[in-house]
């Protein structure tokens, strides 16, 4: 009878494994579908839920893993997100091998800045080989999700893999020209990959569905150098993990498929790529519903955040036609509700509504501030607007594009200071 390793032993080894792992978290993209959301602001840097950046769920899940040699990788509009950062991730111990360092593009291996994912990397190769890793995670800087690395991982160490791509299902209408997609053999296996298909192929025995890349990899370190240096000298390459490296070695190298399931359930894990204005309301909203599918109070799995020391939230008034009150919404910390309703509607800090307005399905960032009878339905309020008295959002579309307001497909309006006339250039 073969004795079965302790759990202690396997944790010791999975141990091992992130400390001998580099990762490196590309967060130089702009996000140029969520449109003046990103004129200041690398998407990663973009807020969400409340509180939080974008960065800072690929940053939680990695802490939360034990992973915490972490390098980011910036270019597009970068200054808002390095001093949240500086601010927010700049706490660890170099002294216990540990850190969050800052890679910008400087043209370290060439004349050009990032010319793709591959490239983001290859022109850091010095400073990774300096670390000494026998793994390179690489994950994307800009989805909103909780995973715990470690079992991705260990099934690339135990399967022998060259590299692991972690994937999961996805409806074949979102993943059109959207995402990677692959096929895999019983064995998870990779067979084929293709960046963002118009026509996505669907899973054998699921119709409907397509496998879709999340945009995270682990590679073996001389394995991912080699290819890196290869394909740096390809003119004809466009340098980028999706459309170049993992099609190019599906054939001759052992990649992997890592299936993301919700490790409670074993279903479709929670997962979104808030990459579109009207996802970016949609996955904002779904935060304030009584059990949303991302458990933002979960003690054991924390979102960690820079946020600066803030009064608590603070609603006034209770006359019968001037009321401070919110329902099924989410305030931080900062603001102040002052004879105001506000309904299915999430506010960052340092908000301030002035009395006898509405507020109603609606995301106001940062530092904003809503006139006297202002009726908002349905959108985005940029950080800093400062919404004037009696100001009507949301119920006639034409009047709001008439107003220099951008309206989505779906109806949301997205309001800046530029479109009101207000002096902007900061986040």
């Amino acid at each position: 009878m073969v004795q079965q390793p302790n759990e202690n032993v396997i944790y010791r080894y999975v141990s091992q494994l992130t400390r001998d792992t580099l990762v490196l978290i590309l967060a130089g993209g702009r996000g140029s579908r969520l449109y003046e959301l990103t004129d200041y602001r690398a998407k990663p840097a973009v807020h969400f839920g409340g509180k939080y950046r974008i960065i800072d769920f690929p940053l939680s899940n990695c802490v939360n893993s034990g992973l915490r040699r972490i390098g980011i990788l910036t270019q597009y509009k970068s200054h808002s997100l390095i001093r949240h950062l500086v601010r927010g991730w700049s706490h660890f111990k170099q002294e216990l091998n540990e850190y969050v360092e800052i890679l910008p593009a400087s043209q370290q291996n060439s004349e050009d800045w990032y010319q793709g994912t591959a490239d983001a990397v290859y022109q850091n190769l010095d400073i990774i080989r300096a670390t000494r890793p026998k793994y390179i995670m690489i994950l994307s800087g800009d989805h909103i999700y909780k995973m715990d690395y470690r079992p991705m991982l260990l099934e690339h160490v135990e399967k022998g893999a060259d590299m692991t791509v972690s994937c999961l299902e996805v409806p074949v209408e979102e993943a059109a020209g959207a995402f990677g997609v692959m096929s895999v053999d019983d064995q998870s296996r990779v067979l084929d990959f293709t960046e963002k298909p118009q026509k996505p192929a669907e899973i054998p025995g699921k119709p409907g569905l397509t496998l879709a890349s999340m945009g995270n990899y682990i590679f073996n370190t001389e394995f991912l150098f080699d290819l890196l240096e290869t394909d740096g000298q390809n003119r004809d390459s466009d340098h980028d993990f999706g459309k170049n490296i993992i099609p190019s070695i599906i054939d001759s190298q052992k990649v992997i498929a890592y299936p993301f399931r919700d490790p409670d359930t074993g279903g479709l894990a929670y997962w979104r790529d808030v990459g579109s204005l009207d996802a970016f309301w949609e996955a904002n909203m779904e935060m304030i519903s009584p059990a949303p599918e991302l458990n933002l109070y979960d003690q054991n799995w924390p979102v960690w955040t820079y946020q600066r020391q803030l009064p608590p939230a603070k609603f006034v008034f209770d006359d019968d036609d001037r009321r401070g009150a919110a329902v099924d919404s989410a305030v931080s910390g900062g603001c102040i509700i002052s004879g105001s309703k506000l309904r299915k509607s999430l506010l960052f800090s340092d908000v301030r509504i002035h009395s006898f307005s509405s507020i109603e399905e609606t995301v106001i960032l940062p530092e904003c501030e809503i006139g006297r009878n202002c009726k908002i339905k349905r959108a985005i309020i940029d950080r800093g607007c400062k919404v004037p008295p009696g100001t009507e959002i949301g119920f006639d579309p034409e009047q709001d594009k008439a107003n220099g307001f951008r309206i989505t497909d779906k109806g949301v309006a997205l309001i800046t200071r530029k479109m009101l006339g207000q002096p902007g250039g900061y986040d």
